[in-house]
């Protein structure tokens, strides 16, 4: 009976979705070896910032969306709210508790490099979206943390990062698109329609690869990043051929993937200029 649970735990925080808040805090890493000041306490301290906010933030979705009646209607992986698997208080519980996991990461951060300004910025990224958080914030964030200042190489990885988790998020929606048309729920999917929401989508995916490319100019390496190209080009392949919503599942999953892929490839490329 408690295997049941924890299996309903561990699906309810949506582990397919951990490779976007691991990738932009690896290439963060990633950026400040270029520069020679990796630190591998505070990376991971990041890590977990990024992670425990990605997992708060799967939990709060699940309770809003199940509190709502949103996923009355949705088609895919199990929703803990929505399918009554466990009271909606206690989802909201987990939230906050992953939420407060993320604070205490990032307090530790603050103490260990006296930046307490940063406090603010971890506040505000509870409440940013998804490109500015899981893209910019946390790959300059990690970066910065190390280096002392904004450097241009997590700039560039942070959009790159931001994109392929937008994509991720733009996706689902585009899956839950007639659901989420009967739960008058307004996503930039369902405002856009199906057509110009894929056409985004696909704008998403491939953009990374123009900054892979300016990437390549300095560091050499970085080229493996074009692997993860393998997961990208059939992700593209099913999203534009797609009848079912079911079949976008295996798109996001390969989105998802791709982004980690891409920004472990990127981080070793920029590590192994000074190895």
């Amino acid at each position: 009976m408690k295997s049941n649970k924890l299996k309903l735990w561990v699906e309810g925080a949506r582990l397919r979705t951990l490779p976007l808040a691991i990738a932009p805090v690896a290439i963060g890493a990633g950026a400040a070896d270029s520069v020679q000041a990796f630190d591998l306490i505070l990376s991971a301290l990041a890590l977990a910032v990024a992670l425990s906010l990605q997992i708060g933030v799967n939990y709060a979705n699940d309770y809003s969306d199940g509190i709502r009646g949103t996923d009355d209607y949705r088609v895919g992986p199990l929703r803990l709210t929505g399918s009554k698997s466990v009271r909606p208080e206690a989802v909201k519980l987990a939230a906050f508790a992953f939420f407060g996991l993320a604070a205490a990461s990032g307090l530790a951060i603050v103490l260990i490099t006296g930046m307490f300004w940063l406090i603010a910025v971890g506040i505000a990224a509870i409440e940013l979206a998804v490109f500015v958080f899981f893209g910019l914030v946390a790959t300059i964030g990690t970066t910065y943390v190390q280096v002392g200042f904004i450097e241009f190489n997590a700039v560039l990885g942070g959009i790159a990062s931001g994109l392929f988790a937008s994509a991720v998020l733009m996706v689902n929606n585009i899956r839950d698109i007639e659901t989420d048309k009967l739960a008058s729920k307004k996503t930039l999917a369902v405002m856009l329609g199906k057509k110009a929401a894929t056409g985004l989508f696909l704008v998403m995916i491939w953009t990374p690869f123009v900054i892979l490319s300016l990437f390549t100019l300095l560091y050499p390496a970085t080229l493996m990043g074009f692997a993860s190209l393998l997961l990208v080009a059939p992700a593209s392949l099913i999203v534009l051929t797609a009848k079912t919503s079911k079949e976008l599942i295996l798109v996001l999953k390969l989105t998802s993937f791709a982004s980690l892929s891409y920004a472990l490839a990127l981080a070793a490329g920029l590590f192994i200029v000074f190895f």
